[in-house]
């Protein structure tokens, strides 16, 4: 939001007598939009709850508040726009969007349900997937991707049986087949490609309270001994998705470095795809972080029929289909380059995006930090929302960088 031309901040308090006018990023009539946030059963609306308009085919960006009855209202003129709403309590989050919402010659009176989540302790820091220059030598590399897992919480977590994976369809610019004639996504995750799990046995790789993983998803290597703008991968501590049976394309999974031990190696639950390397969106993926519940065995899940479905209109890709619930950290990235990108994470995991405008530069994909919050635990907290459009942004250069 940073880069947005307009940002507006008005609280409900200024809308009593007549509703904000928004200005005029459209030409047209200025019509009252009403918002109306509702919350789960078993929770009540409080002031303060942050609504976001962004025009879609523009920068536009406004901002509001909402006043103790969960309302918000404005003075819009024609146009396509998205509206999120996020609120906090405790550890208590509470996200909800409404896509693609036209104001079109008269006003309009919205409902935007608010799903309910939990503040995790282990969350996405950084994501890095969209590749750096070549120099001094020319072309682009992007054998480099890596995912960088913080411990949020003020205990030692363990990353013993943590999956990861990336969900369909690969792009954000691509037809989503879950999405359902109203635009609702289904209530699970479809996972395509390929399910990836850390060993151990429950207690072998502990993470302390700030601490962070490092998860190279192609190279345990030293990229950067050849390509200076990429990064050193080859450390000791490291994990990395590496598995030559599945995935024997040494170009982008390349044999771990001498720093690497073996038991860092994750494990294939289970290749759902064609490809000899794993598939990662450049511009525009969408990545989880999950552990089933109730003691249900990953491996047991995957082997279940029911579990495995078939890409509708494809006839060779399948998804798992990951309940939410066993969602730990999801992160939905859009192509900053279009303006046709569709949601594929549902609004209970991440009620927003981050786009990643540049590729090919080595930027990365950063998670912010609650300074407030790490000043009173005493280590580095991050910002959890649930909300990838106010919890990241785009860094010009990876963290990992030297």
């Amino acid at each position: 939001m940073q880069n947005k031309i307009i940002s507006l901040l008005a609280t409900f308090s200024l809308l009593v007598t007549g509703c904000m006018d928004l200005g005029s990023p459209y030409a047209g009539d200025v019509h009252v939009v009403s918002i109306q946030a509702v919350y789960p059963q078993g929770f009540s609306p409080q002031a303060g709850a942050e609504v976001v308009i962004e025009g879609i085919n523009n920068e536009i960006v406004y901002e509001l508040s909402t006043n103790a009855e969960g309302r918000a209202s404005a003075r819009m003129t024609n146009g396509l726009y998205s509206i999120s709403v996020q609120d906090r309590s405790g550890n208590h989050l509470f996200n909800g969007s409404l896509d693609k919402v036209i104001v079109n010659g008269e006003d309009l009176s919205l409902q935007i349900d608010l799903f309910h989540s939990i503040a995790g302790s282990l969350v996405i820091k950084e994501l890095y997937c969209g590749g750096c220059p070549k120099l001094p030598e020319e072309g682009t590399y992007q054998s480099d991707q890596y995912l960088i897992v913080h411990n949020n919480d003020h205990h030692t977590t363990y990353l013993d049986g943590l999956c990861l994976g990336t969900l369909s369809p690969y792009n954000s610019t691509a037809s989503n087949p879950w999405t359902g004639p109203d635009g609702s996504l289904p209530d699970f995750a479809p996972v395509i490609q390929a399910i990836w799990r850390i060993g151990g046995t429950g207690t072998s790789f502990p993470l302390e309270p700030g601490a962070d993983a490092v998860i190279c998803l192609r190279g345990a290597i030293n990229h950067a001994a050849q390509y200076p703008l990429s990064v050193n991968l080859n450390r000791p501590g490291y994990f990395v998705c590496y598995n030559p049976v599945y995935f024997p394309n040494p170009a982008y999974h390349p044999a771990p470095g001498d720093q690497i031990a073996q038991d860092h190696y994750l494990e294939v639950v289970i290749k759902t795809g064609q490809a000899n390397a794993y598939t990662l969106s450049i511009n525009s993926p969408t990545l989880i972080l999950f552990r089933p519940e109730d003691e249900t065995d990953i491996y047991d899940f995957v082997a279940q029929p029911q579990n495995l479905v078939q890409v509708p209109g494809s006839s060779i890709d399948r998804v798992v289909t990951i309940p939410l619930d066993w969602i730990l950290d999801g992160m939905e990235v859009f192509n900053g380059a279009s303006s046709a990108n569709r949601k594929r994470l549902h609004t209970k995991v991440d009620a927003g995006y981050v786009p990643l405008l540049e590729t090919f530069k080595g930027h990365t994909l950063m998670r912010r930090e609650d300074q407030k919050a790490s000043q009173q635990a005493g280590f580095e907290v991050l910002q959890d929302t649930n909300n990838s459009s106010y919890d990241f942004y785009e860094r010009e250069v990876q963290s990992l960088h030297q």
